[in-house]
């Protein structure tokens, strides 16, 4: 994918703070960071959407996610929390069409919010979770 920003970054055509790489990811420095410390997890094959990521890969992804906020907690960078954050689709505000799985350091009053909505907090009866669960269950198969 010759547009897309972490095909460029892995091929090393764009420039980035690398600071793991191996041969399914890398862990690079986000240019736009939440807070200092924010790191992508990026796979090295190009999958626009999770579905299209090998569950393996993915896998890793988060193991390597898991290496990396530990990192941070260890570190002498601000870090009182941990959240891990992937955007998958344009709806989920997904922005780089190349899976990458954010780390980002919190700590109390660093000001980042997620929005809900204003269903949130209505909790639907059973019989609906149950007709949800299995319309999930039967794309599953």
């Amino acid at each position: 994918m010759e547009d897309c920003a972490f095909c460029r970054i892995i091929k090393g055509i764009a420039p980035a703070s690398i600071i793991y790489t191996d041969g399914k990811v890398a862990a690079i420095m986000d240019i736009q960071p939440v807070n200092p410390g924010h790191v992508l997890i990026i796979p090295k094959a190009h999958a626009a959407q999770l579905s299209k990521l090998d569950e393996e890969t993915g896998a890793h992804m988060f193991k390597i996610a898991m290496r990396i906020a530990k990192a941070l907690r260890h570190s002498s960078i601000k870090c009182e929390g941990i959240d891990l954050f992937l955007a998958d689709g344009e709806a989920a505000f997904q922005e780089v069409f190349h899976v990458h799985l954010h780390v980002i350091p919190r700590f109390k009053g660093d000001g980042f919010k997620i929005k809900i909505g204003p269903n949130y907090g209505l909790k639907p009866d059973r019989k609906e979770l149950d007709r949800i669960a299995e319309k999930i269950r039967e794309a599953i198969r």
